[in-house]
């Protein structure tokens, strides 16, 4: 019976633990909760430039700051030096001052009238190369999404089916030990008086 009960505490103990880490994640993935872009971004290419156009929100009436990363399309390496003009097929009146930052990196500055969609038709030359490349989809007034909050996760004993396997494992091997013990059991036999001793001595017919 103590044997018993020791296994039993052990069962328990091992059911706790499960319980313990039913909630953790050890997985490689991804977690949930990580923060969201800060940026948007729109992107044009052609058989000689590439040219990626990122901005964080904007606001109709106000000073737009905008960054432009243009490369070469088959080395991608950066294209500095490049003279660079800016025009919005949807409202020919708006102005843009290009200035470059840094090799491939150009800074564009301006103001969008209103929160609606635009675009940017590009025109390059740089050194003996030049294009026309079409930037679409510039959506000023957009709000940037919101990162999903992670979701609450359930702390309850049976928030875990490693824990539900545990405890029904315990009370399945306590059953099976209990039975086990109690067919090992044998009743111990009552010692006989002198007299149901001679009672059961004239019982017995001799042989």
């Amino acid at each position: 019976m103590k044997q018993l009960l020791i296994l039993l505490l052990g069962l328990l103990v091992l059911s706790g633990t499960a319980y313990a880490h039913g909630g953790e994640d050890h997985g490689d993935g991804p977690k949930a909760g990580t923060a969201g872009a800060t940026s948007f971004s729109v992107a044009a290419l052609s058989e000689q430039f590439e040219a990626l156009l990122r901005y964080e929100p904007l606001e109709g009436g106000k000073p737009a700051d905008l960054r432009l990363f243009l490369s070469d399309y088959a080395t991608n390496a950066p294209i500095k030096g490049a003279k660079l003009t800016l025009t919005n097929p949807e409202d020919a009146n708006l102005k843009w001052a290009v200035k470059e930052q840094e090799p491939g990196v150009y800074l564009v500055e301006g103001q969008f009238p209103a929160n609606k969609a635009y675009s940017f038709a590009l025109n390059i030359v740089a050194g003996e190369k030049a294009d026309l490349l079409l930037l679409e989809g510039i959506k000023v007034g957009e709000k940037l999404p919101v990162a999903a909050a992670p979701h609450a996760e359930a702390t309850g004993l049976f928030s875990s089916w490693k824990t539900i396997l545990a405890l029904a494992g315990a009370f399945v091997l306590g059953i099976v030990l209990t039975a086990l013990l109690m067919r090992r059991r044998r009743p111990e036999p009552v010692p006989q008086t002198s007299e149901q001793a001679l009672t059961a001595s004239r019982r017995t017919p001799f042989p």
